[in-house]
């Protein structure tokens, strides 16, 4: 796990507290989604098939940092849509990092060497961009030639100028250990971007490709060679070993997507951004009136096939937290993880 000290710090200071108010039920890390339009029309994404009225909208900056305070994580994804066509976000992050909340922006990049002068290196923010491989199955799986160089100047760009980079990349059936170790290794050792965060594609409703997703056993098999042969040390992956465990399966867990809430312009999802059972408009509402025991794997038949970090990665944190040997095991990849930057 390669969190940044401070970070890791102040994230463990965060679950001590909740540990020691007894609080069942509290957000890690919060998804906000302050706009669905986007710039790139990816054959995996189910965001950007809500009407075009929706997809014009655009979240006011007071409405989306007000939810962000108002769930009390101490780290915030901004997603979408693409974040940077929002007029405003460099507000959004100016207000949320003087909050010293953790700010993840993510983008595919194609906008971000004509946005970067908006915003301000610091060690509470971060450009999150997407990177599904290397170039011909990144151009592919964003449906447009030219992304995956233009995204990769953009990190380079950004890293010239002090700013954290981090990664996030999807894989699918179509992926094998090879496409994604080559991916990695492009990221980690020549890009050597501060952070790579991976997850296997979840089956999005309104996803217009359905046939491309993961199953279980696929998704295990798929990570255990990626990881083979040191891989998963080498890499500066921003996971805690028990998610990684997970992925391969040495472990599994039931989902606590309340550990990851997501707030969008409908208001707090339930029970996830991955799916749409309503919204709420307090993440109050969220946490105590929704029947979290009803989603997860063998519970409804829309989880059977995921193991997404949204769902996951907070029951490995807790999991952890709760076993000394996990809790050192864990300390010693994030040393080891600062020390290979």
């Amino acid at each position: 796990m390669a969190m940044p000290l401070r970070q890791t710090i102040r994230v463990g200071t965060y679950l001590l507290e909740q540990k020691l108010r007894k609080r069942e039920k509290f957000p890690l890390i919060v998804e906000l989604e302050p706009l669905y339009a986007c710039n790139l029309k990816c054959e995996g994404c189910g965001k950007i098939q809500h009407p075009a009225g929706v997809l014009k909208q655009r979240m006011p900056v007071a409405q989306a940092v007000g939810a962000v305070l108002e769930c009390g994580a101490p780290m915030v994804s901004i997603a979408g849509g693409e974040p940077l066509m929002h007029p405003q976000i460099d507000e959004i992050v100016r207000q949320l990092v003087a909050k010293r909340k953790y700010v993840f922006l993510c983008t595919n990049a194609v906008l971000l060497r004509k946005k970067m002068d908006k915003f301000t290196p610091s060690p509470y923010f971060a450009f999150a961009v997407h990177i599904d491989g290397m170039r011909e199955r990144h151009d592919e799986s964003v449906a447009k030639e030219g992304v995956f160089d233009e995204a990769v100047a953009a990190i380079k760009e950004a890293k010239r100028r002090g700013f954290r980079v981090t990664t996030n990349s999807t894989f699918f059936n179509t992926d094998t250990p090879q496409t994604i170790v080559e991916v990695l290794d492009f990221l980690n050792d020549e890009l050597k971007v501060d952070e790579m965060m991976i997850s296997p594609a979840y089956a999005y409703e309104k996803a217009p490709d359905q046939d491309h997703f993961l199953g279980v056993e696929q998704t295990r098999e798929l990570f255990k060679k990626a990881f083979s042969g040191g891989n998963r040390r080498r890499w500066r992956l921003n996971h805690s070993p028990l998610f990684l465990d997970f992925l391969e399966g040495k472990a599994d867990f039931p989902c606590t997507a309340w550990g990851i809430p997501n707030y969008s312009l409908f208001g707090w999802q339930r029970p996830c951004y991955l799916m749409s059972d309503g919204y709420v408009p307090t993440y109050r509402e969220l946490v105590e009136d929704t029947d979290w025991d009803k989603y997860g794997r063998g519970k409804d038949p829309r989880c059977d096939n995921c193991m997404a970090h949204c769902g996951y990665e907070p029951t490995a944190v807790l999991a952890t937290m709760g076993s000394l040997r996990e809790t050192i095991r864990a300390a010693g990849e994030t040393i080891a993880g600062n020390r290979a930057r």
